[in-house]
């Protein structure tokens, strides 16, 4: 049976064509990055706080003096943007900022660089959390006596 087989005449210049179209492509377009960030400051959410964390024993960890958790899955990033567990950690003073998940434990931590760490951030010194309902500003206290035809009623 005949194959068809390319003569090395043939075959020859169409891999030096194909090759010189491959580096002269690659040697026209340059190099993008592929985030628009200032070189050495990253931007953070509005919501990020500054403290001083440290990692005591993952997930419980220290935040400017104070006791606090890591939520599970909490993703910390170092100076290069990569993510680094926790344990790797242990012990060390860092200059973060952190966001808070609905529970109020620690999400996300961005450990800082020497550029991120000049510019500056609100420390707030409470938390924000409200254990009331709506319900209870609009009703009167209830001493275990209201008759029962008399107990507020809901949509249904």
């Amino acid at each position: 049976m005949k194959r068809c087989l390319l003569s090395s005449s043939t075959a020859l210049p169409a891999t030096m064509l194909a090759l010189v179209l491959a580096v002269g492509n690659l040697l026209a377009n340059p190099v993008m990055a592929q985030t628009d960030e200032v070189a050495g400051v990253r931007n953070f959410p509005k919501s990020a706080i500054r403290g001083v964390m440290v990692v005591k024993a993952p997930p419980d960890i220290s935040l400017n003096g104070k006791a606090d958790r890591l939520s599970p899955g909490a993703r910390i990033r170092n100076i290069n943007n990569n993510y680094v567990l926790s344990g790797t950690l242990l012990g060390q003073e860092l200059l973060v900022n952190y966001t808070r998940d609905s529970a109020g434990l620690v999400y996300e931590v961005w450990i800082l660089n020497p550029e991120e760490a000049k510019e500056k951030r609100d420390v707030p010194t409470t938390r924000n959390f409200n254990f009331s309902f709506e319900s209870d500003a609009a009703s009167s206290k209830d001493d275990g006596k209201t008759p029962y035809n008399q107990l507020p009623r809901y949509k249904q």
